[in-house]
């Protein structure tokens, strides 16, 4: 199997320059730790829908989902489904109640919830779950350029690694949600230049239905029983609901309208996109039937149809998928580590700067442990298992405090504590026993947690000072925040984004223009060309409207001034 090229490592090496040229022009933006993990409640909700999308995709996608569609085709599609329902409920039900909480992390409404040690419980059982999460996607994609630039497992990780960590360290969540946005556009232009590549090498649609008819079946295979997706989706669902970084975006953006809109976008995300990213996979069945690693369908895939220059910007594109993901884990962790436990217990006095800087060490800190952490994966199963089996073990326990926390009122802080040790116990127990399935273990324990929580809500608590602190706070997620409580849009940072996102158009135009010379007269090459110039023109509209913007915002500042002067006149 070939490897990289010059040119692909050129094109890498670009795309890295222009991540780290973002990290460090948002840099001088953050000023303090609202702006750091929340980006001080301004982030455009449309933003903030394409970088909670991307931070729940990674290379995970193309390694363990592109394995199971390589297998057994569209059931892959049909588990990847299940991300669309956490963010319908969220807009149903969460994105009000976490807009309105006011709180800096997730940890934060469990001591105004419950109490003081339920917030510390879980801040270092979840700090301990986030790390093991971030190493099986940090495998995930070690493995990938592994593959793909021929380098050893170890040294594709530690640089992975390295990268993820450098460029999250600056700019905070602004950061986060910005290169998502530039990571999706490079994405989405990548894939679509594969996914014609692929279906001609099948044959065509009708070629490949008449040679992997089961592949067309959304249901095929063990992982497309009724049973196992029914318990999958409901894993998901409280997996995705409970999680930081997904918490994290709701109440990061301006009101709770914004909050809402942002959730929806990301349900259209998860159902639309998916289909497309998982389609080469799926025909690496009709292309390589005898692939030896079923998870390295979609490298491989890219290696034998992409030619020099747009298989590095492919990789590149994989390296975007994950970047978001582990980007967005370390500055939520950050957080919970800097201001639940730093701040909470050993400094509670320090300082706005202070606690920016203990911030970026902490990011610093998860990196390196999740680097070498992640060199161990492989020894869990592979990607796909290390992840379903750490969900079970700790995702389900210490989520669904979190998530029926702030719905219900009645139960009280021991049903918390009782839950995450018990499932957690609950879960250790069932996946050690062979004779038990994954869906059945799972659903036990998920059972098993919701009734234990439960059933803490069936005497109330005798505790009134503890009553009058849950009522103000539910009183509080029932407010509507008013107009002193939502940001002011501050303009010159705003069009300093739309700017940023203009000049990171034109770099990737340039980029995906540039590579596609040398195959120019493939049709790889003319697809990689006009999605170059596709880029370029959009990059055009977003400067022309950002320049429109700045002069309307002038125009209505005059005419503000001028009401002023003729009252006071």
């Amino acid at each position: 199997m070939q490897t990289l090229q010059t040119l692909d490592y050129w094109a890498i090496a670009i795309y890295m320059g222009l991540m780290a040229g973002i990290g460090l022009f948002l840099g001088k933006f953050v000023k303090n730790i609202g702006d750091y993990f929340k980006g001080g409640n301004a982030i455009p909700w449309v933003s903030g829908a394409i970088s909670n999308f991307m931070t729940k995709f990674s290379t995970f996608m193309f390694v363990a989902y592109a394995g199971i569609a390589y297998q057994h085709g569209m059931v892959a599609l049909t588990l990847i489904w299940s991300t669309v329902l956490p963010a319908l409920v969220g807009v149903a039900i969460y994105a009000k109640r976490w807009r309105r909480a006011g709180i800096l992390t997730p940890m934060e409404f469990l001591e105004t919830r419950f109490n003081a040690p339920v917030r510390q419980v879980f801040a270092w059982a979840g700090v301990f779950f986030k790390i093991l999460d971030n190493m099986v996607r940090l495998y995930a994609l070690g493995l990938f350029v592994k593959t793909a630039a021929g380098l050893s497992l170890e040294q594709a990780i530690l640089g992975c690694g390295i990268i993820v960590a450098l460029y999250t360290i600056a700019g905070g969540l602004w950061a986060v949600v910005v290169t998502d946005v530039v990571q999706f556009i490079i994405l989405m232009v990548a894939t679509l230049i594969l996914v014609p590549l692929t279906m001609q090498a099948a044959g065509g649609l009708p070629k490949m239905i008449e040679t992997i008819p089961q592949h067309f079946d959304p249901f095929n295979g063990p992982k497309g029983a009724p049973l196992y997706l029914s318990v999958y989706y409901l894993m998901i669902l409280v997996k995705y609901s409970g999680n930081w970084t997904f918490i994290q975006r709701f109440y990061s953006v301006r009101d709770e309208r914004a909050s809402q809109k942002q959730g929806l976008l990301t349900a259209i995300f998860f159902f639309l996109f998916p289909t497309v990213f998982l389609f080469p996979s799926l025909a690496a069945r009709a292309i390589i039937p005898d692939l030896e690693n079923p998870e390295m369908a979609y490298v491989s895939v890219c290696l034998k149809l992409l030619p020099e220059g747009i298989m590095g910007l492919m990789v590149a594109a994989m390296f975007a998928a994950t970047m978001s993901v582990l980007s967005g884990e370390y500055n939520v962790t950050a957080g919970v580590l800097t201001r639940d436990i730093y701040q909470r217990l050993f400094n509670p006095n320090a300082t706005d700067k202070e606690t920016l800087w203990v911030g970026r060490m902490m990011t610093l800190l998860l990196g390196g442990i999740i680097t070498i952490g992640a060199l161990f994966v492989g020894g869990f199963g592979g990607a796909f298992e290390a992840n379903k089996l750490f969900t079970g073990l700790f995702a389900i326990p210490m989520t669904l405090p979190l998530i029926l926390g702030i719905v219900l009122k009645r139960p009280q802080p021991w049903g918390a504590l009782a839950t995450v040790l018990t499932g957690m116990l609950i879960g250790l127990l069932l996946n050690a026993t062979p004779s038990i399935s994954w869906e059945l273990a799972t659903l036990i324990e998920i059972v098993a947690c919701v009734a234990i929580f439960l059933l803490s809500g069936l005497i109330e608590s005798k505790d009134s000072a503890y009553r009058q602190r849950v009522d103000a706070f539910f009183r509080k997620l029932a407010t509507p925040l008013t107009e002193a409580e939502k940001p002011k849009e501050n303009p010159v940072f705003m069009r300093s984004m739309n700017r940023l996102y203009a000049v990171a158009l034109a770099v990737t135009g340039g980029l995906f223009m540039v590579m596609s010379i040398p195959s120019i007269g493939d049709t790889s090459g003319k697809f990689a060309f006009g999605a170059g110039v596709i880029c370029l023109i959009l990059c055009a509209v977003m400067w022309y409207w950002t320049r429109e913007a700045t002069v309307l915002n002038a125009q209505r500042d005059d005419l503000v001034m001028t009401e002023d002067a003729d009252k006071r006149l």
